[in-house]
């Protein structure tokens, strides 16, 4: 058996909130919440429509990647899958999945994310478990241990 404790020793910290940027979106700061509750990551839009290029199924996104704030950004991405989803508090939807390149502080990495409405959440992302496995380790009590708020 392996002592997962001492593999995971060397392993970078995130708090249970980080900023970090989703660069192929053309995101530079979104705060998130990280939820190992998650099994994948969200990112919360206002809208969304599916298109095609060529044989790929792709989504237009309509975002407001600030918190408290109206201001609206358009993105694309490739849809990867359909997953049906259960949320905190029981309720099941299809979110279309993507897959796309994370920067949290130093680290950068890929991964997948599904597509909602998160407009009566506090945050506008979670950083899921499927993105932070063997990645990172979570102190509950830190926040923004890897990133830094970003100037106004």
């Amino acid at each position: 058996m392996i002592d997962s404790t001492h593999a995971k020793a060397n392993l970078p910290c995130v708090g249970w909130r980080e900023w970090l940027s989703l660069p192929e979106l053309g995101i530079k700061d979104i705060k998130a919440k990280v939820d190992t509750g998650a099994r994948t990551s969200a990112l919360h839009t206002f809208s969304l429509e599916f298109f095609f290029k060529g044989e790929e199924e792709w989504v237009r996104i309509g975002l407001h990647p600030k918190q408290n704030s109206n201001e609206e950004f358009f993105t694309e991405a490739r849809v990867v899958d359909k997953r049906m989803v259960r949320d905190s508090g029981g309720h099941e939807e299809v979110r279309p999945v993507i897959e796309t390149l994370f920067v949290v502080g130093q680290h950068r990495f890929r991964a997948e994310m599904t597509l909602t409405s998160r407009d009566n959440m506090k945050f506008r992302m979670l950083l899921g478990r499927k993105a932070l496995e063997n990645k990172f380790l979570v102190d509950s009590q830190g926040s923004y241990l890897q990133s830094v708020k970003p100037a106004v």
